[in-house]
């Protein structure tokens, strides 16, 4: 039946948001032809919440956001939001290169995807 999910990221500079991901996350990707990249992602989940109209999020996940902040912060990653503390996990969000944010996500509970 299904056997994955794609997820799109829309930019306001694609190419500079490709280069981040394939240079500072250091994903691996296919090309799928004259440049345009995709990347395979780390484990995934989805979790729906109630809400008053549709929308989506998308964060990334790490085991210790402290460590991940550094790292990231080293290759020159621009954090903007600061880290907020619940019994559920740790988030803050990073700057994408074209403009947009993504979340990063510490979970302190049990994950789908096991890792």
């Amino acid at each position: 039946m299904i056997n994955g999910a794609h997820v799109i990221v829309y930019s306001r500079d694609a190419e500079a948001d490709r280069a981040f991901l394939r240079d500072v996350l250091e994903w691996p990707h296919v090309d799928a032809g004259g440049g345009w990249l995709i990347f395979r992602l780390p484990p995934a989940e989805v979790a729906v919440h109630p809400a008053d109209g549709p929308s989506h999020e998308l964060y990334l996940m790490c085991s210790d956001l402290t460590a991940t902040m550094e790292q990231l912060t080293a290759r020159g990653v621009e954090f903007t939001a600061p880290v907020s503390e619940a019994r559920w996990g740790r988030t803050t969000a990073l700057r994408l290169p074209g403009g947009g944010e993504v979340g990063l996500y510490e979970p302190r509970h049990p994950t789908a995807h096991g890792g």
